[in-house]
């Protein structure tokens, strides 16, 4: 599929640092194996987009541009980033993993934080929420969009904007299956009926 531009992989790099990676996602693929992921990929012929994600201030925004170089040189080719988000429960889950990590850190992080979304911990409105808000979103942003040009890669939708659709069609008749064989009390499909 990648050979006919119907496909591309996504790799998500938090930070570098093993240690920071070990303890924000203790059962996530360290950051060394996420980069040979992106050079196999690559070596397959499959075009690889790096998500720089989550950016923590202070934790791993400090980090932004090394990510990158070294998502690029694993053989990325575009890149985007997402601001921390806080909703629901992840917002005391995240803020408990920071006293725990960083108790020197947490109040300056969760400041940034609400910088960064308005004065709260969280904004869902979808135009803010994954770059945030305001000077410290703009200067991150500014950071992401000077480094990828500085590295030769796609900030933008890459080459996710070009892949080919045209053999992808959706099919004339949608089967239906009785609710109680594979699906919910609506009739919709159950995924795993």
């Amino acid at each position: 599929m990648a050979a006919k531009n119907q496909a591309i992989a996504a790799v998500t790099i938090t930070t570098l640092d093993p240690e920071i990676s070990r303890t924000l996602e203790p059962r996530a693929a360290a950051p060394a194996r996420r980069l040979r992921t992106i050079r196999r990929l690559t070596d397959a012929g499959i075009p690889v987009r790096v998500s720089v994600a989550p950016v923590i201030p202070f934790i791993s925004e400090p980090e932004l541009e090394r990510v990158l170089e070294a998502a690029r040189d694993a053989g990325a080719v575009s890149a985007h980033y997402v601001v921390l988000r806080l909703p629901w429960e992840v917002n005391p889950l995240f803020q408990e993993w920071l006293q725990a990590h960083f108790p020197e850190r947490a109040q300056r992080v969760m400041n940034r934080v609400r910088e960064l979304r308005g004065g709260k911990d969280y904004d869902s409105d979808f135009s803010k929420r994954m770059h945030g808000e305001g000077v410290w979103a703009d200067l991150i942003r500014q950071r992401f969009v000077k480094a990828v040009e500085r590295l030769g890669m796609n900030a933008t939708s890459g080459r996710f904007a070009q892949l080919d659709a045209a053999r992808f069609k959706r099919p004339l008749v949608v089967p239906t299956a009785p609710a109680k064989q594979c699906g919910n009390a609506t009739g919709q499909l159950d995924l795993f009926g």
